[in-house]
This record gives structure tokens, sequence and C-alpha cells, in this order.
């Protein structure tokens, strides 16, 4: 599978924003946006302003790094959320909030979505008491989420769990203690994103 394996933190400059993907770093004085605010690249000072159609990319490439999905895949899930009721961009936060990669990660089990995305896929993670090694799992409502019972491994949760410094977001429920578990409590929204977003220009790109 294509994946980016090169500096990501290239990829935050880029798009201007934290997006998190070095875990605890990102938190730091050594967070690449907070110490060279400006563009990768040998030339960055030369670009020019951005076009209409640079402007709904970047955002739709935000969105894409901050969730560590591939073109394949988000266009999977914006066809899935035109299919579903309601408003179109909403659906497709949702789906991507709902990923089982995500959700890990959310709760404070890894300090970064790649973190998580291992995890799953190492089989350390249960859903309702079954594992499951896939993360692009999507939960639903009522979901447990809960931790292999292996002491190695519980205990690199824990670990994750003391260090992490963000809060858990409101339609996440976490139990930290000797089993860590989190509870999905109701579907997310658009609001339960940490990052600011504007769905409206990525509706309007992959709808071309």
């Amino acid at each position: 599978m294509a994946r980016i394996t090169g500096p990501v933190c290239r990829l935050c400059r880029r798009e201007g924003i934290k997006l998190f993907l070095k875990g605890a770093r990102c938190d730091t004085d050594k967070c690449a946006v907070t110490r060279r605010q400006t563009p990768p690249g040998m030339h960055s000072y030369r670009r020019g302003k951005l076009t209409d159609y640079g402007l709904h990319l970047r955002e739709k490439q935000k969105v894409k790094h901050y969730y560590g999905v591939l073109e394949r895949q988000f266009r999977q899930l914006f066809q899935e959320a035109q299919r579903s009721k309601g408003n179109t961009g909403e659906a497709l936060m949702s789906l991507l909030e709902r990923r089982l990669d995500n959700v890990v990660h959310r709760l404070g089990f890894a300090l970064s979505r790649a973190q998580a995305r291992q995890i799953v896929r190492h089989g350390h993670i249960l859903v309702n008491g079954r594992r499951v090694d896939i993360p692009s799992y999507l939960v639903r409502p009522g979901d447990v989420i809960s931790v292999k019972p292996r002491p190695k491994i519980v205990e690199a949760i824990q670990a994750n769990m003391a260090e992490n410094r963000h809060t858990v977001p409101d339609f996440l429920q976490v139990t930290a203690g000797p089993q860590p578990e989190g509870h999905v409590l109701r579907a997310p929204g658009v609001d339960d994103v940490s990052i600011p977003v504007q769905v409206q220009l990525i509706l309007e790109l992959l709808s071309r």
C-alpha cells in the first residue's frame, strides 16, 4: 500500500497547521510548525497566492494527512457520505472520526494515528470483546473499545495515556485503570474534529 515514508513534519509545514503526526513531539518546542512557519522547499518564499483550485485542494490534502487516509479511501468515504441521509459534509467527517484507528488515538491509547494503526494492525484492540485488526473499521454508538489483556500491551497503552495531553472528545468516554476501556457514546459530528476544517471546500472539489 502506498504510504508517505518521508519526514511527516513537512506535511504540517505545507498545510501551515499542526496535524499531530509525530505524537508527543507536536506538543513541544521541537514541532516543525513552531520552529519554521514556512512551507517546505528551497524556494518557498517565491510562491505566489493560491488559486481557487489550490485552496480547495489544500483543504482536502490537510484532512487526508490528518486522518492518514489515501486518495482512494477518501473518495470511497465521500461516496458513502453522499449515499447517506442528511448533510454530506457532516456525514463525511463523521465517517472519518468513526475509523477505529482515529478512535484509538482520540481515546489516548496511542500518541498518534500512525501508532494507533500499528496497534490495531497487530491485533491489540478489541471491539465488543472481539479482536478487530482493520484500522478503517467504523465504530458505532454503544461499541466498547478495549485493550487485549496482555501485560506488556496494557502497560504500553497506560504509558501512552499518561503522556497524552489531549482531552477525550465528547462522543467518547474512557475508563483508565488496570484494563483501559473506551465507550462510543454517540455518532461524532463536525464539532468533534480537533482541527479547523472547511468541509464545503472539500465537497466542491470532489463534486467536480
